[in-house]
């Protein structure tokens, strides 16, 4: 096995400042909080936000046909796979694993944001978001967060509002 030559340090980036980056250069007017909690879980994230469940957005990870797809989920939603098969056109959708989406993203499942990726996956968003004015997601990491509006969601991903809800 060969090893792997390290990066120079300059294009290092942790995944905080990557999320950073991305909404400075998108003109995000709003700042990235920090909890000393963690923000793994939906209940998680509510409890350090102080909002409700709902109003917690989870970035899920999805392969379509062996291609990155995001889906953001109003927290205590889950997703319908067969519905995102459906809507594109997909034979195979799968979640991914999560050694893929550190692997091929940089943040760890628990942490993974809406915005910052290495190029710009499809995003699909969970029609319940719009419900509200804002919402909460994670901005790299398990302890990072950041208040956003679902239609700046849409801007920021190139994002398209779904029914991508299961249905209980």
């Amino acid at each position: 096995m060969r090893e792997r030559t390290p990066l120079p340090e300059q294009t290092v980036m942790n995944p905080v400042e990557k999320v950073r980056a991305f909404l400075e250069e998108a003109g995000y007017e709003g700042e990235i909080h920090f909890s000393e909690e963690t923000i793994r879980t939906v209940d998680d994230a509510s409890r350090s936000v102080g909002a409700p469940p709902e109003e917690i957005l989870k970035t899920l990870v999805l392969l379509a046909d062996g291609r990155p797809v995001i889906a953001l989920m109003s927290g205590p939603n889950r997703i319908d796979l067969k519905k995102v098969k459906a809507l594109l056109g997909a034979r195979k959708v799968s979640m991914a694993r999560p050694e893929w989406v550190l692997e091929y993203s940089g943040f760890e499942v628990g942490g993974v944001p809406p915005v910052g990726f290495p190029s710009r996956p499809c995003a699909l968003i969970d029609r319940d978001l719009f419900r509200f004015e804002l919402v909460w997601a994670a901005a790299g990491t398990d302890h990072a967060f950041f208040p956003v509006s679902p239609r700046m969601l849409e801007v920021y991903t190139g994002g398209v509002e779904a029914d991508i809800k299961k249905e209980s």
